[in-house]
């Protein structure tokens, strides 16, 4: 029993290492009028999403984020003015689709025109999606769980995120195979409908040219 377990827990262990986060660095320029600089990662609905972002603290640059997603709705869930330093931020998602965190970088107008150009700073920017943003160390602190337990916590997580991913593409292949008989149908009754009015048109060229064959005294 203790053999197994230990191999289990290694399993657990390796099995739970899969990279999944989303993690990114870039520089932000600063403009009077900035546009967004938006990042986009995948997000089934109710999901949970924790965005950590650490922004370099610079003179004469302030730094706005929001968060949107994709969705018909265009959802915003969250909109924070002038972020410095580590921010942590947490929402859950409201429809399927696409998650963005948008910055916005704010230049001074105290700063000269000269110095604009170089006015940027950087963004290290972490999002984590799903099981990967949940705390299984305070839940495991909180609920006195052992290593194994723990492990298994984190397994359940990611099962979980694997039903709902195979629900998600299930109900996507149904859309899909929903719109492939409706084209079929479409494309059976265009066929059916062109295939009448050839019949139509040959009948009624035929009888046109007879009468004016008649008319002419070509034919009986």
């Amino acid at each position: 029993m203790r053999t197994f377990s230990t191999l289990l827990l290694l399993f657990l262990t390796t099995f739970s290492v899969i990279p999944s986060a989303y993690a990114i660095k870039f520089n932000l320029r600063a403009y009077r009028f900035p546009p967004q600089k938006c990042i986009w990662n995948t997000a089934h609905e109710n999901a949970l999403v924790i965005v950590t972002a650490i922004v370099e603290n610079k003179e004469g640059q302030r730094v706005d984020v929001e968060i949107i997603d994709s969705s018909p709705q265009k959802n915003v869930y969250l909109n924070k003015k002038n972020i410095k330093g580590e921010t942590r931020l947490a929402i859950t998602t409201h429809a399927e689709g696409e998650v963005g965190v948008c910055f916005r970088n704010y230049l001074s107008k105290d700063v000269s025109s000269q110095d604009a150009p170089k006015a940027t700073l950087v963004v290290d920017l972490d999002v984590d999606i799903g099981a990967d943003a949940v705390d299984y160390n305070a839940i495991a602190n909180q609920e006195s769980l052992s290593a194994l337990e723990t492990e298994m916590r984190k397994l359940e997580g990611l099962v979980k995120e694997i039903v709902d991913e195979l629900g998600y593409l299930r109900k996507r292949e149904e859309r899909f195979s929903d719109t492939n008989e409706s084209t079929r149908d479409r494309v059976q009754s265009f066929a059916l409908f062109t295939i009448f009015a050839l019949v139509a048109l040959g009948a009624w060229q035929i009888l046109h040219l007879r009468a004016y064959f008649k008319r002419k005294y070509l034919i009986d």
